[in-house]
């Protein structure tokens, strides 16, 4: 194998952030490419100052390379300039650690985090040097795989991509690796591969399924093959203990996003938010022992020489032991020098005056609340149950513990939303500023606003979403309601990035024509504002016979086929129907981690129950204190560690 590096070194004095390109960072490895051994070429489809710090990926790199017969490398998006410069000096996409080409590994895996990277994914697979339609590649040509959130609705990139991994990919790498690997001793065709992985709990493979149409609307997706299950069901890491990775996490070279010592403390949620993909799919929550959330803290720091940690999930201060963890890590238990705490996941009524006074013992480094909706109402409708006084006790806590900023994350274009709901966020936001002005002379509450977008396996696939249209006059009453507040910050998503994420997020097969012709059309790094192009989606959109009224505008009925009905992430159909009515009558439904089990399907089906270090609901806020959250009244709750019925 011969290495790209005196190709690539003459391009990077003429590009910008040439230490994207170089790779050696402390954690790296340089994998020995030997015989038997299945080569993977692990992609982030964006550059490398976001993607060097996906968890997910670090996690596949460690386990492969610890395989005696696997190797892994990575590769991210090369940005405009120096792919351009690439394609100029014929220098194809290459991986990082022996900076080869990505023709000369077996497997190329993509992250998929976010649906405004798919056109990424089809320009690395021709800056490649292949095909981007999976039909059109050979035996000789290197597996593509993908996973991540995005992966539980494949099809608008089923035309591109071998295979889909739904779920968790410790287990599941490995089981690819020993497939490809006794593939490629019998020198089978390609087809013998792609129905040996469908075997696989948790492998999809598209190709092995029949798209069926009725007019214009989607009648269903079969198997066309006996290799092909008729459900794919995701796959899910039971004890999250026994998987305490990445044990030596990447630290770059150069700036890049969040960087810091990050610890997963627990995967899954069950807090039932209905807008939140992540929390649905992910279910059940499986926590990772407090010692050895302490432990892997304590030698990460040692290794890499970091003074902030944060401690990564979906809701961390539902952590059974974050409070002994945060004073463990502030109080220099965990290593020598003086260490700060991030919580990037803060749930209001989680966040505790006690846990603020121990993150504030070290340096400060900011706190988002995320209440989501600007009425009660409204929160009930999606389910997210902070009340009012949650958060304003939150907030006082921060800023009576020295905090001077406090960030506030809301959505907009919410099913049934009122103006009255998009005007409380401007309310909520002026109350924590006069909060935090009993505190500080100058205190600032930056109010951060996103476009909802509906997303698949949750009680809102069925959901409309707001047009652009509408989406900026919502925003306008925001700004003209927060207008003229001192310390009060109104940033707010592109409504136009919005919509073009719901066409990806719902879209069906037909989208990866779509996809494509945006790609063509020079659509890449379409995440980033500067590179976005609305125009490019409408006209490729319209090329295709589809439009924004079809995919995104529109509500879908319950007896309608959706594009991932053959998928499953564990959760059953009629339990998201029934929550997604419960939404629309705004009735909310607590923390099932505390409640009688509602029969969702993801720890029945899964053989598993929520793993959490203690039995005792959390003191406080509105979780375990046996509230109809719909009514406002208290009735008894008990606590079950098992499974019942709703």
């Amino acid at each position: 194998m011969r290495s790209l590096w005196p190709s690539i070194e003459p391009l990077l004095d003429g590009v910008t952030k040439p230490a994207r390109y170089i790779g050696g960072e402390l954690g790296a490895l340089t994998p020995e490419h030997r015989p038997g051994a299945v080569s993977w070429l692990l992609i982030y489809p964006d550059t490398y100052e976001i993607g060097l710090p996906n968890q997910g990926l670090q996690i596949l790199y460690e386990l492969l390379n610890e395989r005696p017969d696997a190797l892994a490398e990575r590769a991210y998006a090369p940005w405009v300039d120096m792919e351009a410069a690439m394609r100029a000096a014929g220098v194809p996409l290459f991986s990082l650690e022996n900076h080869l080409p990505a023709t000369d590994f077996d497997v190329l895996a993509f992250n998929l985090s976010a649906e405004l990277v798919y056109t990424n994914v089809l320009n690395l697979l021709d800056l490649a040097g292949l095909a981007v339609r999976s039909a059109e590649r050979s035996a000789a040509d290197p597996l593509v795989l993908a996973g991540g959130h995005c992966a539980f609705n494949p099809e608008p990139l089923a035309d591109f991509i071998d295979a889909f991994v739904l779920g968790d990919g410790e287990e599941v790498v490995g089981e690819i690796t020993e497939v490809i690997g006794s593939w490629r001793a019998q020198g089978s065709e390609r087809q013998a591969l792609l129905e040996a992985l469908a075997s696989l709990d948790g492998v999809y493979v598209p190709s092995l399924y029949e798209v069926r149409y009725a007019g214009d609307a989607l009648a269903e997706v079969v198997p066309a093959s006996p290799a092909a299950p008729a459900e794919v069901r995701k796959r899910t890491i039971a004890d999250l203990a026994a998987w305490p990775y990445p044990k030596a996490q990447l630290v770059p070279l150069t700036e890049v996003v969040h960087d810091r010592l990050n610890v997963e403390v627990f995967r899954g949620c069950t807090r039932g938010c209905r807008f939140c993909q992540a929390g649905m799919v992910t279910r059940p929550v499986r926590e990772r022992p407090g010692e050895q959330v302490r432990e892997m803290v304590r030698a990460g720091l040692a290794r890499t020489g970091y003074d902030e940690v944060a401690l990564t999930s979906l809701s961390t201060a539902d952590f059974s032991s974050i409070e002994e963890t945060v004073r463990a890590i502030v109080g220099g238990e965990c290593g020598d020098q003086q260490v700060s705490v991030s919580l990037p996941s803060l749930r209001v009524d989680a966040f505790t005056v006690a846990t603020a006074t121990e993150i504030a013992r070290a340096r400060r480094t900011g706190l988002t609340f995320a209440p989501e909706g600007g009425t009660w109402r409204m929160r009930r409708v999606i389910n997210k149950l902070i009340r009012e006084e949650d958060l304003y006790g939150a907030v006082e806590a921060a800023f009576a513990n020295g905090w001077r900023r406090v960030k506030l994350y809301f959505l907009i274009g919410l099913p049934t939303e009122q103006d009255e709901d998009v005007l409380g966020i401007a309310a909520l936001a002026r109350r924590c500023v006069e909060i935090g002005r009993a505190y500080h002379r100058s205190p600032t509450v930056v109010a951060s606003v996103g476009g909802f977008v509906p997303k698949a396996q949750t009680p809102f696939q069925w959901c409309r979403q707001d047009t652009v249209e509408e989406l900026r006059r919502k925003i306008n009453l925001l700004k003209e309601a927060c207008h003229k507040v001192r310390g009060l910050s109104l940033r707010w998503h592109d409504p136009e990035a919005s919509v073009v994420e719901g066409l990806a997020s719902r879209g069906d097969r037909r989208m990866g024509a779509v996809i494509e012709r945006v790609w063509r059309a020079g659509g890449t790094f379409q995440e980033w504002s500067e590179r976005f192009d609305m125009a490019t989606w409408a006209e490729a959109l319209a090329a295709e016979g589809l439009s924004f009224d079809a995919v995104a505008y529109r509500a879908r009925d319950e007896d309608e086929t959706l594009p991932w009905d053959h998928l499953s992430a564990g959760l059953h159909k009629d339990f998201l129907w029934s929550d997604w009515q419960d939404a629309l009558a705004a009735v909310a439904v607590e923390d099932c981690r505390w409640t009688p089990c509602y029969d969702c399907g993801a720890c029945t089906g899964a053989g598993l129950e929520h793993v959490v270090a203690s039995p005792v609901p959390p003191a406080g806020g509105s979780q375990g204190t046996g509230q109809d959250l719909s009514r406002g009244d208290r009735v008894p709750v008990r606590f079950t560690a098992g499974v019942g019925t709703r």
